[in-house]
């Protein structure tokens, strides 16, 4: 499917002429130099692209033009220079007027700070959306209801926010984004002003109402941690530019420059990296259906301990060891001798390498690795597992010095 939302060569530059500020920039003129002339260059010749339901988190300090990339895609900011387009609609040639009808059409925002209406109630400020779009008030009401019970705040419409913690409010500038029905969602620092325990509860509520509705979601936020758990791809920017697009695993193995590297160093690995990326393939499997003696073959071939048994599906069996085997053949014994001493611990290929390390220490057999549809997927032996511990507490130790940055006046405003 094509993309949700397209940038091409995005620029955002705030002053007098500021075309004038683009064709320098393109030249190759600093940032600097621009504040000079009293320009300010805001997004600097941004691309990307988010698919169809995914959430895509655009990371960056403060002044690296996170907000204003989000402005620009929410109609707020028109860009000086580049194309952005909601589906193949280009935002960026239309009229205001074109620009608001797509914004109640396609585009809902989630807000750093709530932005409720102190003087409406929860089930009102769920509503206020629809309300501005001209729904009546039967219809509204009963979206807003579901959306409150979506996130859990079932029975809350009759009171205010100031009955609210922090945290249900938040949950309020959710639902009515819910609410609203759109197939976006633009989330501006959402969670910052949280708690962290609140935090995290809303991140696990984002990313399961994100699977179960398939909204496509774009992400601010200056903290990588939360960027890493929760997005399927992540935009790196710094001064105004974006220096790397991918995925978590990507950005902590293959960091694009310094910068990227250094932001990085102090990144748990083990609660973000899952299992996928530790997980390699057996020398040999076995099938379900072959015998005590293929076993014993294929044990001498490949000099381990144990063998994963498949089913016809690729799911997995179960584990054979070595002794068990040989105690088959000696015995004669024509069917597979399953043993439930050493167990069979199967994990999901996103379980995060944090997660693996109580079941690992239970069992003796290795972690076997399935994917969505819990086809076998590869194995975690204990020492790979230790093995990638100790490569992650490596890494700590030799990291680079703390990252500084300078933050430019415009703060995170611009």
């Amino acid at each position: 499917m094509p993309p949700v939302i397209t940038a091409e060569g995005l620029y955002k530059v705030f002053g007098r002429r500021p075309a004038r500020g683009v064709e320098a920039l393109r030249q190759g003129r600093s940032r600097d130099e621009l504040r000079a002339d009293g320009l300010t260059a805001a997004v600097i010749d941004a691309s990307f692209s988010v698919d169809p339901g995914e959430i895509f988190v655009v990371m960056g300090l403060s002044g690296s033009g996170k907000s204003t990339l989000i402005r620009m895609v929410n109609g707020l900011l028109p860009a000086t220079d580049g194309e952005l387009r909601i589906g193949d609609e280009v935002l960026s040639s239309m009229s205001p007027a074109k620009i608001r009808e797509v914004r109640r059409r396609r585009i809902s925002m989630v807000f750093q700070h709530f932005a409720l209406l102190p003087h409406r109630t929860v089930g009102e400020n769920a509503a206020y959306g629809l309300e501005v779009s001209g729904m009546n008030r039967s219809d509204r009401e009963a979206k807003a209801t579901e959306a409150l019970e979506m996130v859990g705040l079932e029975g809350w419409g009759g009171y205010r926010p100031s009955a609210l913690s922090g945290g249900m409010q938040q949950r309020v500038g959710l639902a009515r984004a819910l609410a609203a029905g759109t197939d976006i969602m633009l989330m501006d620092e959402a969670f910052s002003a949280l708690d962290p325990l609140i935090r995290r509860d809303m991140q696990d509520q984002l990313i399961e109402l994100q699977q179960r509705l398939e909204k496509t979601v774009l992400f601010i936020t200056h903290d990588l941690n939360e960027a890493m758990r929760i997005g399927d791809r992540i935009a790196m920017m710094r001064d105004g530019r974006i220096v790397q697009v991918g995925t978590s695993d990507e950005i902590l193995n293959e960091p694009a420059n310094d910068y990227v590297a250094r932001f990085i160093q102090d990144v748990d690995r083990s609660r973000v990296l899952s299992a996928s990326s530790i997980m390699e393939q057996p020398q040999e499997t076995l099938g379900a259906a072959q015998g005590p003696r293929t076993a014993h073959k294929l044990l001498r071939e490949s000099q381990t301990p144990w063998l994963v048994v498949l089913k016809r599906d690729r799911t997995p069996a179960g584990v054979l060891w070595e002794d068990d085997v040989a105690r088959a053949v000696r015995d004669g014994e024509e069917a597979l001798p399953w043993s439930t001493e050493h167990g069979m611990p199967v994990v999901s290929h996103d379980t995060p390498i944090a997660e693996l390390f109580t079941l690992s220490a239970q069992n003796l057999s290795p972690l076997i690795v399935t994917d969505g549809a819990g086809h076998f997927a590869g194995v975690i032996p204990r020492v790979t597992l230790l093995t990638a511990a100790g490569a992650a507490l490596s890494e700590d130790d030799d990291a680079a010095p703390a990252l500084t940055t300078s933050i430019s006046p415009e703060g995170d405003a611009r």
